[in-house]
């Protein structure tokens, strides 16, 4: 059973639709603790302040924003709930729009949407709604103290809300160094780009891809625990290519599925006339 994140309405017009948000991806990276060399004591970190040079409970904290180098101003956690206060329990759609009009960078974490008390109707009526339309709501949702764009969409049975970056969170593309303007590309090369481009093009299924690292370590892991010798698999060499049409050449050749080759017919055996 998947924990409740956050509880509040969705609204559109004047439809409010009672919900609950349940996290929808979780971090399965492998946690890691700092041991002592020494003595394998897990690493304690302290708050403390450099400048009385004592440690300090959490009541002895404050929030403080630097407006200049060394200077701050301090913000009281009741003064930044109340500006938020009336929207920390809303999710209001203020636009419809459709799905491939919003490019993925925008897309930050992704939530499970249930309805919530007396919710069930007006959560189908949307659900179904925006189906078959073919559009997804834009909205503004507050979590843990912080506003975001969110897209509100139908999943599967359901509905899912993404937070969404607002547009100034988004970095400029100009910024990148050394991205070329225009370079001369031939049409061979291109062929050959293309041609491995179908070669690879598959239906996407989320169940063929793994994340191979961590299984590696889990495996080192449980080889450690359980007293086993580690063996370490040494890692195949690269073929260096150099030519950018050798590479691509290659990439065709060696591809999983690249189409088998044709095997040379023998040649035929002159009849000798008797």
């Amino acid at each position: 059973m998947l924990h409740t994140t956050w509880k509040g309405a969705i609204s559109f017009g004047l439809v409010n639709i009672p919900v609950k948000l349940y996290a929808a991806t979780e971090d399965k990276d492998i946690k890691m603790r700092y041991l002592h060399k020494e003595c394998h004591t897990p690493i304690q970190y302290e708050k403390r302040c450099p400048n009385c040079d004592r440690p300090l409970e959490s009541e002895d904290i404050v929030r403080g924003y630097e407006y200049e180098d060394g200077k701050f101003v301090i913000m009281e956690k009741d003064e930044i709930e109340a500006l938020a206060h009336e929207k920390n329990k809303s999710v209001e759609i203020v636009d419809f729009v459709e799905l491939n009009d919003i490019d993925p960078i925008y897309f930050n974490r992704s939530y499970f949407i249930g309805p919530n008390d007396h919710g069930s109707k007006p959560y189908m009526l949307l659900k179904q709604a925006m189906e078959e339309s073919g559009r997804i709501g834009l909205a503004k949702i507050t979590i843990r103290s912080k506003e975001h764009l969110a897209a509100v969409r139908v999943y599967d049975k359901g509905l899912m809300l993404e937070t969404m970056y607002f547009p100034d969170e988004v970095r400029e593309i100009d910024n990148v160094p050394d991205i070329p303007e225009e370079l001369e590309v031939s049409d061979k090369e291109k062929k050959l780009a293309k041609q491995l481009i179908e070669q690879l093009t598959t239906k996407f299924d989320p169940s063929q891809y793994k994340d191979e690292r961590r299984e590696a370590i889990l495996a080192l892991i449980e080889s450690k625990i359980s007293g086993n010798e580690i063996k370490v698999v040494e890692e195949k060499p690269k073929r260096n290519v150099a030519d950018l049409m050798d590479a691509l050449q290659a990439s065709l050749d060696t591809s999983p599925k690249a189409p088998p080759k044709k095997k040379k017919a023998a040649p035929r055996k002159k009849k000798v006339a008797k």
